[in-house]
């Protein structure tokens, strides 16, 4: 028998001979292309241009607003001293009236009949002084003749006394009596604006009545009282000068009207009352500051605010912008000298505008990131954009 060699079993041994080996190339092939693009990869990224700032000292002056109540400089109820009926209305609600106006007339009638009945009781006690003393010229010259005692001449003289007496009670309930009858007539005890006329012509009045006939204002001047918590004292002493609360009051600068509507009232205030206590059950302290009212805008009862303002010689401001808060804390990112940015605390003392006036965590020199604070963290590196950095020096200067 002849031996016949079997050549599809070698030529599959060499086709998988040949697949290995062009899999182990592809394998190093794809090894090499790997570590020539790791240099690539882990090439170093470039640090962000970012606008900076540099912090300066500058004079400012912040403002904070207080709720307040005006009243007008005299606020008076017009009541009636008698009892009687309303006879004529004189005025109209929300009249301006001069001093002295006739607001009411009250009926006189009654009045005038006691004032008249006054006088004669008057005349009645004169005339019992003339008969007294008539009778006392009669009995001198018989107590010198000794036909009369001296204590007919001295009951005589007691007679003319007590009749002297009655001449001046008389004379007072006349008096009394013209009081009550000028009291129909109420007048303006002051120039104001007149309120509510609840009482009309015909009503029955009295002094003891609950409701007044009216109200008058006298609003030439206004007086806006609002208050400060006891912090806020405290801040306010030690911002202003003086020896004693007189002496301070004179060197506090004017203050600013808000009314409801958000504007600004055009006319300045000063304060010129400082209680002498605090509310126990607010524990704030009442100011007032007086406001000419030269064209009548504002009334008793209006609402506002009072804008204080306070000075700040050597403030350090920081846009708003650029903070950022966390856990009740307000930052900053610093940058130092070798560019990398420290998340840095800062402690406000107050607002000017959209910028924070900073307490402490700042010195001046300083320089802080303006903008994209969400992409840095805390000593990374960046690149200062020194074009948007002057045109921020700038605006932080104005």
């Amino acid at each position: 028998m002849n031996y016949m060699p079997n050549f599809t079993s070698q030529s599959n041994n060499v086709r998988l001979f040949n697949a290995l080996i062009i899999s182990l190339s592809a394998a190093a092939l794809l090894f090499l292309a790997s570590c020539s693009s790791t240099p690539a990869q882990v090439a170093a990224t470039p640090a962000l241009s970012l606008p900076v700032a540099t912090v300066n000292e500058s004079s400012q002056e912040t403002f904070i607003d207080y709720p307040a109540a005006i009243q007008g400089a005299s606020d008076l109820e017009i009541r009636s001293q008698i009892a009687g009926t309303i006879d004529r209305v004189l005025v109209n609600e929300g009249q301006l009236v001069s001093k002295g106006q006739l607001l009411f007339q009250i009926s006189e009638l009654p009045f005038r009949a006691q004032l008249n009945n006054a006088k004669a009781a008057l005349s009645a006690a004169k005339a019992a002084v003339l008969n007294a003393q008539l009778e006392i010229d009669k009995l001198n010259p018989l107590v010198q003749a000794k036909v009369v005692s001296a204590y007919q001449l001295q009951t005589a003289k007691t007679t003319h006394q007590i009749a002297l007496a009655n001449v001046e009670q008389a004379s007072a309930a006349v008096s009394s009596a013209q009081i009550n009858l000028n009291y129909t007539q109420i007048k303006a005890p002051l120039s104001g604006y007149i309120g509510r006329l609840p009482k009309k012509q015909g009503s029955l009045v009295s002094p003891t009545d609950v409701e007044a006939l009216t109200q008058l204002s006298d609003v030439h001047e206004v007086r806006v009282y609002f208050s400060l918590a006891e912090t806020d004292f405290i801040n306010f002493n030690a911002k202003y000068q003086g020896n004693s609360v007189a002496d301070r009051i004179k060197h506090l600068p004017l203050v600013s009207l808000i009314l409801a509507d958000d504007t600004i009232y055009p006319i300045s205030g000063k304060i010129d009352m400082i209680d002498g206590q605090f509310d126990k059950n607010t524990g704030a302290i009442t100011l007032r500051a007086s406001f000419a009212n030269t064209k009548g805008l504002l009334r008793s009862g209006n609402t506002g605010k009072i804008r204080l303002g306070l000075a700040h010689e050597h403030a350090l401001l920081v846009p708003q912008s650029a903070t950022v808060e966390m856990q009740d804390k307000t930052f900053v990112f610093a940058v130092g000298k070798d560019n990398k940015v420290t998340k840095t605390a800062i402690a406000i003392d107050g607002k000017a505008g959209n910028d924070y006036l900073i307490k402490d965590g700042l010195k001046p020199g300083d320089q802080i990131v303006l903008s994209g604070l969400d992409r840095l963290q805390d000593g990374q590196l960046i690149q200062p954009d020194k074009k948007i950095e002057k045109v921020a020096q700038l605006i932080s200067k104005k």
